[in-house]
């Protein structure tokens, strides 16, 4: 669930009577206007997490813990400051991608990552004389054609059921956290081994942000449209061709504007 601007309810309301139970003064009226905004904005700071005015899950999992995520997985206004700096470009930028790129949480309520299984990059990266065999056994697992989502925590019982398969291809063949990085991308990331990569996708989404930081990294195209804020080159890259059916590029440059004007956090 997420709270914005705007949102008016007995959801909203909840939110302000976790605020004030939490200290922070608020009027429980039941309407997200500017005063809830900026209480958010000076709960997310107490707490270190990302300051953007929201009520998303890391927020609303500070002030009543609800399922079994650990605080300390959470992304904090720290790791995105640590990646602005490592990317060299405004911290409202980086806010700003997150915003509209991430998922709304790196982790499910069991506290395993975020995954999407990719059954035809399964079959892409198993070896030739293997695949059709597989495909015809496997068809939900290994295929030709993208599809057999069932997402959330089923995503999970597929790729286990891929491990049996080859462990490491497995792995490769799912996207993983926040940024939904693509697994095969383990070595040209500096990871070790799939497993590595995997071991890191489940301890924070710190450390899922420092897999989109490499990610950015080993493109210059895209590092250099992140540091121009040109959100249209980087949208058109990172999404493909999809990006302007869902206004990534509008979505990105509305997100900058709001963190820039947001007590110029940059």
């Amino acid at each position: 669930m997420i709270l914005r601007h705007g949102d008016v309810g007995q959801q909203v309301m909840l939110l302000q009577q976790r605020l004030i139970a939490a200290g922070v003064k608020i009027e429980a009226d039941g309407w997200f206007g500017d005063a809830t905004e900026k209480a958010v904005i000076r709960f997310q700071r107490q707490q270190g997490l990302m300051v953007d005015g929201i009520a998303g899950p890391a927020t609303l999992e500070n002030l009543h813990p609800v399922n079994n995520s650990d605080p300390e997985k959470l992304l904090t206004e720290s790791d995105l400051k640590y990646a602005a700096r490592a990317l060299g470009v405004q911290l409202a930028a980086i806010k700003a991608v997150t915003e509209v790129e991430s998922k709304e949480s790196g982790f499910l309520p069991s506290g395993r990552p975020v995954i999407l299984f990719e059954r035809h990059i399964m079959y892409r990266r198993l070896p030739a004389h293997k695949r059709e065999q597989l495909a015809d056994a496997y068809p939900d697992l290994v295929n030709r054609k993208p599809g057999g989502y069932v997402g959330g925590e089923t995503e999970w019982r597929r790729l286990n059921r891929a491990y049996t398969i080859d462990n490491a291809t497995a792995i490769e063949s799912a996207s993983w956290g926040l940024f939904q990085i693509m697994g095969f991308h383990w070595k040209s990331l500096g990871y070790h081994s799939a497993a590595v990569f995997y071991e890191a996708m489940h301890r924070s989404e710190g450390e899922q942000l420092e897999a989109f930081i490499r990610f950015i990294k080993k493109d210059k195209i895209l590092h250099q449209a992140l540091k121009d804020r040109d959100w249209l080159a980087f949208a058109e890259r990172y999404n493909g061709p999809a990006y302007a059916r869902n206004q990534y590029d509008i979505r990105m440059a509305a997100a900058y504007d709001r963190f820039r004007s947001m007590g110029r956090l940059s």
